[in-house]
């Protein structure tokens, strides 16, 4: 038996989803009360603008300031009409794989963190998509839309570790994903204590009632669903119930002021029941009880709460128009299916009574965020050259989607240090910001390719961890850090440094407990050097997470090669051909095909001009030690004029590979 929590103080199942139909009013009886703390934001909303909600008073405000991506959309005509205000736009993503929203908090606070998603057909198309929904590094929920004209609601009980909260969207490859609304409710910390982990919404119902309620009625805004079945008897009362100021849940007087008890005054009151998706899944039930009858000298209410038929708590007596929370203090787990009812006891003349009740899963988000240090630094760097880069979220978690052109360590019980660098080509004037010095654990940067312009700074000498740094073509001057040419020299620091209108000063260094591959010039080649030249030109200017990232390159006499990123499980074709002991996964075959199908995305439709490769084969596509698959040998690739003047060829070159039959 689970020892069991009373408070006398006021307030699968398979994957419920907290849907509103189409044409659902909610009956609010409107009244002025305080939204301190209230976080109200509808998406797609045009930038400083904002509203009232006529149903509910709560005061909505633009996305625009938290989130510099997607796209702003307005709902159908015919649908818009049946919903609240705060879902008539809604942002959509089109482009990258992970957009985020960064919404500042009270760290420590416990949050009711809504988000709300309306398709109502705005594409014009009905094209109905599936997604996931992050908070921070760890994945919250999946979104699947199936209707266009229904809301879908999702609720979670949070507490942000930090004074920031990052609600992301990542596309899984099944539709655009979008939102419509994000609303953030602060809670009373002592309410919905877990043992661990978050509590993600299944259910939350006023029994008794015919209508929905929300705020103003409740002061979190919580939804509550109206439940009422035909082998309940229903009762009620015109006066207040308690719930306000003594109980941590506060459940609202309305929802309280209804309640059921069973048809058959002698009989159990089935209260609720749900089904598990998962037997090892963990759920936290709440239940709310008020006597909304005045019970006469010989009358008596007292029962039993049994969980799928054994004992679980009692026995209860509600008390007359005051809020009774019943609660576990831990989890619930271990079966397919749950039910909860009440048994009357053998002294009570009254049949048991329920009011209200709320069902969470819990959600462990086990993932840690990068260390704050480094998402300190890596933001002020990106603010101070103003990179154009999606660059949303955390920048290394999940390890899936860091941000382009960083890599970092993920070590067990230790948050997720940024470990490289990559800014090549990405525009950068000035010069090299002191905010890198941060990134302690840095191993590579490179910031070659841009307009840099002073000196080499001496906080470069201070990063312990570097041992590849690259800032050819800038225009920096003077002289280099003699702790730099230093590492150079033993071998601890490979160090590339190409002075103000020329090639200057290179400094070569071994890479050190580095591992890199290299790939080398045929002497025999006819046309080996043009190609090298092509590829080393097309990667100094493209940076994309599936296509292969130069290192650097040597060019000494007659030998030339390039060094690129190291790609611990070889090229596709080695798994194909049987020559590897491991068998791809169906999952892994999928996502080696996305990797491969975003990064020519990347080069036809996110470079300018246009890039082709010409040559895509499985031995040109690396994958990684997570098996994310990479593009790579680009010396046979063309620039696509987009002037509609030259003719480019597009055919297929290079070493024959598998080629479509058609």
């Amino acid at each position: 038996m689970k020892k069991m929590k009373l408070r006398s103080m006021t307030m699968g199942f398979k994957h419920f989803i907290f849907a509103l139909l189409a044409g659902l009013a909610l009956l609010l009886v409107v009244h002025a009360q305080d939204q301190s703390g209230f976080i109200s934001i509808a998406c797609g909303l045009p930038v400083n603008s904002s509203f009232t909600e006529k149903n509910t008073e709560i005061n909505y405000i633009s996305d625009a300031t938290f989130i510099d991506t997607g796209t702003s959309n307005s709902i159908s005509t015919d649908i818009k009409d049946s919903h609240q205000q705060q879902v008539w736009n809604l942002r959509s993503f089109p482009q990258g794989n992970r957009n985020c929203y960064s919404i500042n908090v009270t760290g420590g606070t416990k949050y009711l963190i809504r988000g709300t998603f309306l398709h109502g057909n705005y594409d014009g198309q009905d094209n109905l998509p599936q997604f996931d929904v992050y908070i921070g590094a760890n994945i919250w929920e999946t979104v699947r839309v199936d209707n266009s004209s229904i809301s879908i609601w999702r609720e979670l009980i949070h507490v942000p570790s930090r004074n920031y909260l990052q609600l992301c969207l990542v596309n899984t490859g099944r539709g655009t994903p979008f939102i419509s609304a994000i609303e953030l409710r602060p809670l009373i910390n002592a309410s919905y204590v877990t043992k661990s982990g978050s509590l993600a919404l299944n259910w939350r119902a006023d029994v008794g009632s015919n209508e929905g309620y929300r705020y103003p009625d409740d002061v979190h805004d919580r939804y509550w669903q109206s439940l009422n079945y035909f082998s309940w008897t229903n009762l009620s009362t015109n006066l207040t119930v308690d719930s306000q100021n003594h109980n941590d849940y506060q459940a609202p007087s309305v929802v309280m002021s209804t309640a059921v008890t069973p048809l058959n005054g002698s009989a159990p009151l089935g209260a609720f029941k749900w089904d598990s998706d998962n037997a090892s899944t963990e759920y936290y039930v709440y239940m709310h009880f008020a006597e909304v009858v005045k019970l006469e000298a010989n009358q008596s209410r007292s029962f039993n709460v049994t969980l799928n038929g054994k004992y679980w708590y009692g026995p209860l007596v509600p008390d007359y128009l005051s809020t009774t929370t019943l609660y576990s203090p831990s989890a619930i787990s271990g079966s397919g299916n749950y039910q909860f009812s009440l048994v009357k006891t053998e002294k009570s003349t009254l049949p048991p009574i329920l009011n209200a009740f709320e069902i969470y899963k819990v959600k462990y988000f086990l993932q840690s965020e990068t260390d704050q240090e480094d998402v300190d630094a890596i933001a002020k760097i990106k603010s101070t050259y103003g990179i154009k880069r999606i660059w949303q979220g955390d920048p290394c978690a999940p390890k899936g989607y860091s941000w382009d052109g960083l890599n970092c360590s993920f070590e067990a019980n230790t948050p997720p240090r940024i470990t490289s660098l990559t800014l090549s080509s990405s525009g950068l004037t000035g010069q090299i910001s002191a905010d890198i010095s941060n990134l302690v654990m840095l191993q590579y940067l490179d910031l070659s390719n841009n307009s840099l312009t002073g000196s080499v700074p001496d906080f470069l000498s201070q990063l312990q961890y570097l041992r590849v740094l690259n800032l050819e073509r800038n225009q920096l001057s003077g002289s280099v850090p003699a702790q730099l040419i230093e590492r150079s020299d033993n071998g601890s620091l490979s160090l590339r440094i190409l002075g103000k209108g020329g090639f200057g000063t290179v400094y070569h260094g071994n890479i050190e407990d580095t591992q890199v591959a290299v790939k080398m010039l045929s002497p025999s080649s006819i046309q080996g050097f043009q190609q090298f030249q092509s590829e080393v030109k097309l990667l100094m200017r493209v940076h994309h997470r599936n296509l292969t990232t130069l290192v650097g390159y040597c060019y000494e006499g007659t030998n030339m090669g390039l060094i690129y990123e190291y790609m611990a499980n070889g090229d596709l074709a080695e798994h194909l051909s049987g020559e590897k002991t491991k068998i791809l996964s169906w999952e892994d075959r999928l996502r080696i095909a996305t990797d491969a199908a975003q990064g020519l995305e990347y080069m036809h439709h996110g470079c300018k001009p246009p890039i082709i490769h010409r040559d895509v084969k499985c031995t040109n596509i690396l994958l990684n030690e997570n098996f994310h698959a990479k593009l790579a040998d680009f010396g046979l690739s063309k620039f696509f004029p987009t002037d509609g003047g030259t003719h480019v060829s597009t055919r297929v070159a290079g070493t024959p590979g598998y080629l479509d039959p058609e």
